[in-house]
Parts: C-alpha cells; structure tokens; sequence
C-alpha cells in the first residue's frame, strides 16, 4: 500500500493579505521541495473533496461554522474574524476541502486503500475551537477527521499527536473529557495562544517547554511522557497535527528543531501506529512559515511514512 498526498487548488486560494505568513506559497514549497527530492513520483496524490456540512459539525458549533459560511467577501476583500485571522473569497471552500481532505483519508486509511496520509492542506486547524475560528485556523482538520473514525467508522480510541511550536488549544478543548481519544503534544511556553499550562489527565499529555528547547528536549520527552501515555492507551489509528514552526529556521516560532528531528518523531509515532492501530496515521498540515525549512521537514516526515 502506498502514502498518499491529499491536496486541491482551492486551499492555495485562500489567502489573508501580502503580508500574511499563512500564505499559499506555503503548499508551493511543500510541492517543489518533494519534487526536488525525488519522492513525488512515489507518492499518490489525490484530490481533497469538500468536506460534508455533517463532518464540520461534528466538532464545531452553528456559531463557529456561520462565522465562516456567512462572511465570506467579495473578490479582492476580507473579512476580519481576529487579529491575525480574515477570509477571503474562497476561504468557505478552502477550508471545506481542508476538512475534507483529512475525513477522506480516514475513510481511505482505514478502508486499508492506503497505508497512510499526508494532508497538505490551508487553512490548517488545530487552533480552531468548537465554538469559534482562531489563529489562521478556520476549522479543527484533525478533530473533525478524529471524531469521523470515532463516530462513522467506531473505531474505540483514536490519538492526535501534535509537534506545531503552538499549543493546539483548539484540539485539546475538543478532545477535553473524551475516553475515546488521547492527545499529546509539547508546545512553546509562553506562547500564543497563551494558554494557561494545564495538568496532565489521562487523555492530555501537552508538555509546555520553554523557548529555544532543541531537538534533544522534545525527543526526551516523547520518551517520558508521549510514548508511555500512547502505549497505555493503544490508538486504533493516529491523528498528526503536523506543524513543523517548531524548525530553528522559522522565525515565527522560538525553538530548534531540524529535520531530522520530525523524522524521528515520526518513526516513533509509526512505530506506535504498527503495534496498535495497523500502521493508520493520517497526518495533517499545521504551521510552519520559513517556507524552505517547512519543505525540507514535509520532505522529512513524508519519506518516514512512505518508508522511503
């Protein structure tokens, strides 16, 4: 079975001004860097479809999904929803087929029609609250694709392992109380969104690390905390929220990651997938805005899936 590349015009798009790092050059890097690396013919690259009204609203209130339904401006104007978050034109279909591109590599994951799946995907997510949209996010990709294989296909436990610089504050209060599913991450602190450092619960393991931590921080915590929190809980399937902001290049975040750090991530992530949930990850794009060290790392993750 092969990795698949879930991706569509429509996510390039959206856009929220010149000056805005959440650009669509973003997914152009990505595209050019996997070409320069001689794996984007060894990959399948499949069409996002729209996302069914039903999926958004599986994680996300009427409130928060007419924020952006009912917003959206004419061509060559946006709307503000926060500070550092607006629509364009095309945001309600971008983010439909963001949305949808990571329901339907759930369904073709675990339907066994791939191995795996990388979402190359804007607007990303895990910012997005069930209540409202936030920090470039407009809906929650990997909470609406996690509740999806909990409620659709019923799977029993689902994880969503989260290496962006920030606190995916949107997935934790999504996930928040549910048995079903097991979050973990680690996220620079303080930091936007500025969430208040939480206690760990048996389904959130979010370790906050301070600025400039390097790679040999996080892999010391995905040991002590990630990889025992995941082997207790033994995920039917793995949700990535995969922000690579984290890259020491990325001037947007604080830390030094390198790419050989997201690929040992991913190798123990995989390793976890293989044991418990027959290999199934579906793994989605979040932050990352240095836009050569986010198609280096892409590159980085992409090749651990593909087992290349």
């Amino acid at each position: 079975m092969s990795t698949a590349i879930y991706s569509h015009p429509d996510c390039q798009r959206h856009e929220m001004g010149e000056w805005h790092p959440e650009s669509p050059a973003r997914l152009q890097a990505i595209a050019d860097q996997l070409i320069n690396a001689h794996i984007d013919g060894l990959l399948e690259h499949r069409d996002a479809p729209l996302a069914e009204l039903s999926d958004i609203e599986r994680n996300h209130s009427r409130n928060a999904i007419g924020i952006v339904r009912d917003n959206v401006p004419g061509a060559g104007d946006y709307y503000p929803i926060d500070g550092d978050t607006s629509l364009n034109a095309h945001s309600w279909k971008a983010a439909l087929r963001a949305a949808g591109a990571a329901v339907a590599a759930t369904d073709a994951v675990i339907a066994g029609d791939i191995a795996n799946a990388f979402c190359a995907i804007r607007p990303p997510g895990h910012h997005a609250r069930p209540s409202e949209p936030m920090g470039f996010c407009l809906f929650n990709n990997v909470a609406i694709a996690a509740k999806h294989a909990l409620d659709v296909h019923g799977l029993q436990r689902v994880a969503v392992v989260d290496f962006d610089v920030h606190h995916g504050n949107g997935t934790e209060e999504a996930l928040r109380g549910e048995p079903r599913a097991l979050m973990v991450s680690f996220y620079q602190h303080p930091f936007y969104p500025y969430s208040e450092v939480g206690p760990e619960t048996p389904n959130q393991v979010n370790v906050a690390v301070p600025a400039h931590s390097k790679g040999d921080v996080v892999r010391q915590l995905v040991l002590d905390k990630w990889l025992p929190a995941l082997h207790a809980f033994k995920p039917e399937m793995i949700f990535i929220s995969a922000g690579f902001d984290a890259h020491r290049e990325d001037d947007i975040g604080g830390m030094g990651l390198v790419e050989a750090d997201y690929a040992w991530m991913t190798q123990q992530v995989m390793a976890v997938a293989k044991l418990y949930a027959k290999g199934r990850i579906v793994s989605c794009l979040e932050g990352g805005y240095n836009l050569s060290a986010l198609g280096r790392s892409v590159v980085a993750h992409v090749k651990v899936l593909a087992e290349l």
